[in-house]
């Protein structure tokens, strides 16, 4: 029971920020996941294969757009949220980046799809469903969590460390047996 209670210190901040880093990809799943039913089945509920949507035949193009929008509300939820301890790097900076890699993970999912509606010859809202947002999306999912963390918001802000680092001239940072200040290695 130790070892577990240690390895979850030690890795406490990464659950944590793996846990809202998937809630707010739930919550841009619950955005992508009707927009692009509703395009390709005319049907936003994913009960069923309603029909034919307004896209129909273009399944990429759909995926495009429900992706888009869905984007739009991950970053915000990912700035603002998930990585709200690290440091701004400028909104523009932040912004493109975060949509080229999530541009990214687009074409992981759409690549599934275009395997399986091209390749596979799989037409069903089911089988679309299963390509681009399960599988496509997963794979991207794991790629997007690397790289925004790796890539858009990118360092820590080390609080902890600066308050806990006396001032270089403060008694606390003489050497205990000199009365100096510590050699810089």
């Amino acid at each position: 029971m130790k070892l577990v209670t240690t390895l979850y210190r030690q890795f406490q901040h990464l659950v944590h920020e793996v846990a809202k880093f998937g809630l707010v990809g739930l919550l841009g799943l619950v955005v992508d996941l009707p927009i692009y039913n509703w395009l390709v089945f005319s049907n936003p509920l994913v009960l069923a294969d309603s029909g034919e949507g307004m896209l129909h035949h273009k399944p990429l193009t759909a995926k495009l757009i429900s992706t888009t929008v869905a984007t739009v509300v991950t970053y915000f939820g990912n700035r603002y949220w998930t990585w709200r301890h690290r440091e701004r790097s400028g909104l523009h900076r932040e912004y493109v980046l975060f949509f080229v890699l999530n541009g990214i993970g687009l074409l992981i999912a759409a690549g599934c799809l275009a395997f399986s509606r091209y390749v596979l010859d799989l037409h069903t809202w089911l089988s679309d469903n299963i390509a681009a947002n399960f599988i496509g999306l997963g794979l991207g999912t794991l790629f997007r969590f690397w790289s925004y963390r790796k890539f858009v918001f990118k360092e820590e802000i080390e609080l902890d460390e600066a308050e806990h680092t006396p001032a270089p001239d403060s008694p606390a940072a003489l050497d205990d047996s000199t009365g100096d200040l510590p050699a810089v290695r």
